[in-house]
């Protein structure tokens, strides 16, 4: 059973402190603007944060690169090493903040190991998310949008978090965070 977040009154939400240590993963397909939430929670919130792409090897890179989409057996371990820096955080008693596409159900329940993980989901229609990727300077190839958008397991009501739309402002989206992590106390 999750632990849930108690809050400490603060004048600030910026400054806002938790009884419990959270790990939010800020999860989705390519191009729905993880990176981006993450920066904005991590500037609000003070936590650390880390951004899965620096966690995958470079063979997992070039295969991206190079169009093809990884198997779960190439996922394993760089979801491992994402759970452990969590895992981490978390027996020091500090929240943090991840980006993570974490498609698949079975690669949340890998990262649900590191203890107090919630998910925070990202969606936006097709044509956006294409366009967003081809503006942008990553590995991540347009054509594998399609292999990510049929792999993606949607958030289930047994798993932690919520689903947000990536149409909203930068601003909204961080603020619904925020109620969400309050809503839990």
């Amino acid at each position: 059973m999750k632990e849930k977040l108690s809050t400490v009154s603060s004048s600030s939400v910026s400054s806002k402190q938790i009884s419990h240590p959270v790990a939010l993963v800020i999860m989705g397909v390519a191009g729905t603007g993880k990176t981006t939430l993450a920066q904005a929670l991590q500037a609000r919130l003070d936590w650390p944060y880390a951004e899965a792409d620096d966690f995958h090897p470079a063979t997992n890179i070039a295969k991206m690169s190079a169009g093809h989409p990884l198997t779960d057996e190439d996922r394993k371990p760089w979801l491992e090493a994402l759970e452990k820096w969590m895992s981490d955080r978390l027996a020091a008693h500090t929240s943090c903040l991840i980006t993570c596409s974490a498609l698949k159900k079975k690669y949340r329940d890998v990262l649900e190991a590191a203890g107090n993980v919630h998910f925070i989901e990202l969606d936006l229609d097709e044509e956006t998310l294409k366009q967003r990727m081809q503006q942008r300077d990553h590995f991540m190839p347009v054509s594998l949008l399609r292999s990510q958008l049929a792999t993606l397991e949607r958030l289930t009501s047994d798993e932690p978090g919520i689903h947000l739309s990536s149409q909203h402002s930068v601003d909204m989206l961080v603020q619904e965070c925020v109620e969400y992590m309050s809503s839990l106390a």
